[in-house]
């Protein structure tokens, strides 16, 4: 596997480069957001890791910046800051997964191999689901209801489908968080219920019918019924 790291302070961007070359790695690093960009799109990488606070471009920005060329490039976001906003700041540039520092490197290779089992797992998926009367389309990354279209970031749509392929069943925010952010999602935050807000806003509001249901002490289900 191939990957591109992203960071401005060389002992950190040294360890990591280490840890990945020793778990059979082949590893490009970058020490600003501008020759991030280059090698970003100029080469095929299995996961980008990018720092947030950075010369040139930052980490979010950057990010945004990958996702829209090549939005099939699996991104981890680096960073100090850990709070709610700066996590939905965080998968609302594209990223798939962050980590505050410091981390351990085990646990940032653990998040590597889960991303990549999650997106190995998602193109053997079907490119539409339908349920009831609304339709994901895996491809554009969109839901249509009653012939409206509403755009999705990437997490609400993987949040979307997680639900709809889980339809009918009580989801817990840890299952959830499980399958759409990586066995160690950081359960401090309540990015899970702010995610399932958005969504609510977009593809419920206006509806009689709501699809996205609360269960009080439990978790959430997608409620075609």
């Amino acid at each position: 596997m191939k990957a591109l790291v992203v960071e401005d302070e060389p002992k950190v961007s040294a360890f990591i480069k280490e840890g990945l070359e020793e778990n059979n790695f082949e590893v490009d690093t970058a020490f600003d957001g501008m020759i991030g960009k280059i090698l970003a799109l100029r080469n095929q990488y299995d996961i980008a890791i990018l720092d947030v606070v950075m010369p040139g471009i930052n980490g979010y920005e950057l990010c945004k910046q990958i996702k829209s060329a090549k939005p099939d490039m699996p991104v981890i976001m680096l960073t100090a800051l850990g709070n709610t906003d700066d996590v939905l700041m965080g998968f609302n540039s594209g990223a798939d997964d962050y980590l505050k520092k410091p981390f351990e490197f085990r646990e940032l290779l653990a998040r590597i191999h889960s991303i990549v089992k999650r997106k190995l797992k998602t193109n053997n998926l079907p490119d539409s689901i339908m349920s009831f009367e609304l339709t994901i389309d895996k491809k554009e990354k969109v839901a249509w209801r009653q012939n409206k279209k509403f755009l999705l970031t990437a997490k609400e749509f993987a949040l979307l489908e997680c639900l709809m392929k889980n339809k009918g069943k009580v989801l817990s925010r840890m299952e959830i968080a499980e399958q759409v952010w990586g066995i160690n999602f950081d359960t401090e935050t309540n990015v899970v219920d702010v995610y399932i807000n958005f969504l609510r806003k977009k593809i419920d509001t206006g509806y009689k019918k709501k699809l996205i249901q609360t269960r009080v002490g439990i978790g959430y289900i997608f409620n075609d019924d």
